[in-house]
């Protein structure tokens, strides 16, 4: 092999180190130096250029929790992400969840609610973006709430959190949870708006099962409730049962009944 097939396949070997070394300074410049040779101005203004973005485009992602933090504690979070976390897709819209993922790997968070309220803020962009589509799914809009299966809509989704997600912010960060879960209803409504309400413990769990086990009909669902919470299923609590199907359908939170 010539020297110049040599110098040639080792070219790109050099360029591919070139890069890693400006992607590790850019992503932690207070403790890797820069690739020699690349004027320092010119590096500030990607140095300054890249982590601005990032920082602006998860401030508004999270606002709640940069509000919350404050200016130099969102900052110093912001350089952590971007300095250790290895993002699994390029696609900015993921970036949220991204951001998720790195607060999951941290051995503590301060706040303690953190997590949670990264969650909180992130599925309103996640429900918002949904390719999810209601008129794509067979369904009967009248049907009979009891006697077919009622169906859940892909826009509409129950979620249970520790902490007081909803009320958390600069005036109410307690330090320890509450003894009963936040339960809400997180749906994307014709306007395309996303709305959050609060769910009483037992319509979220009559939610989570028309999720589970989405072939039962729906007086098999409130029977099954019915048993889960120690009451008995009789003819009151089952009129009950549909009178909140009922009011669920009217919200567009199902669909109707499955017809496939």
């Amino acid at each position: 092999m010539s020297a110049h097939s040599t110098n040639a396949m080792e070219a790109p070997a050099r360029l591919r180190e070139q890069q890693l070394e400006l992607t590790r300074h850019l992503r932690d410049p207070e403790h890797v130096a820069a690739p020699e040779g690349i004027e320092d101005r010119r590096l500030g203004i990607y140095r300054e250029l890249l982590f601005n973005n990032i920082r602006e485009l998860l401030g508004g992602n999270f606002p709640v929790i940069r509000t919350l933090l404050g200016d130099s504690r969102w900052q110093a979070l912001v350089r952590g992400f971007y300095r250790d976390h290895r993002s699994q897709t390029p696609l900015f819209p993921e970036i949220g969840r991204e951001f998720m993922r790195y607060l999951e790997s941290l051995p503590e968070l301060e706040p303690p609610f953190l997590g949670e309220l990264a969650h909180y803020e992130w599925v309103e962009l996640a429900l918002q973006i949904s390719e999810a589509r209601t008129d794509a799914i067979a369904h009967d809009a009248d049907g009979d709430l009891l006697a077919g299966a009622p169906l859940l809509s892909p826009l509409a989704w129950p979620l249970a959190y520790r902490w007081p997600v909803h009320r958390l912010g600069p005036e109410f960060q307690p330090a320890m949870p509450p003894d009963a879960p936040t339960l809400l209803l997180l749906r994307r409504e014709a306007d395309g708006n996303v709305r959050f309400s609060e769910l009483s413990p037992l319509a979220f769990r009559l939610l989570c099962r028309l999720g589970d086990e989405p072939q039962l009909s729906g007086r098999e669902q409130l029977q099954a409730l019915a048993g889960e919470a120690g009451v008995p299923d009789d003819d009151a609590f089952i009129a009950q049962g549909r009178q909140l199907l009922e009011q669920m359908r009217a919200s567009g939170v199902l669909l109707g009944v499955a017809t496939a």
